[in-house]
């Protein structure tokens, strides 16, 4: 099971933000999530938003550092990636 995260560079709600995704299946993100804390509302369409707190907890857990340009491409190339407006299968 791997899972990959980006640093907390994106702003939002007054704080900083990671997205944490997996590049094999919702379902390991899923797991990988709850069993870290990540409420489920935290999911938007093909990621989890990790407040910059909470990063390390992430870390710590198995989650793989990647810049943000990277995490994009595996959840491309994993078939996993749903832009805005695009509908979910």
């Amino acid at each position: 099971m791997t899972l990959y995260i980006d640093p907390p560079t994106w702003p939002g709600h007054g704080r900083m933000w990671s997205h944490l995704v997996s590049d094999v299946s919702y379902e390991e993100l899923h797991a990988f999530a709850a069993a870290i804390g990540c409420p489920p509302r935290a999911f938007e369409r093909d990621h989890y938003d990790v407040p910059s707190h909470r990063y390390a907890d992430a870390v710590d857990a198995g989650a793989v550092q990647i810049g943000s340009k990277e995490l994009v491409a595996r959840l491309t190339a994993a078939g996993l990636r749903r832009p805005k407006g695009r509908p979910q299968p």
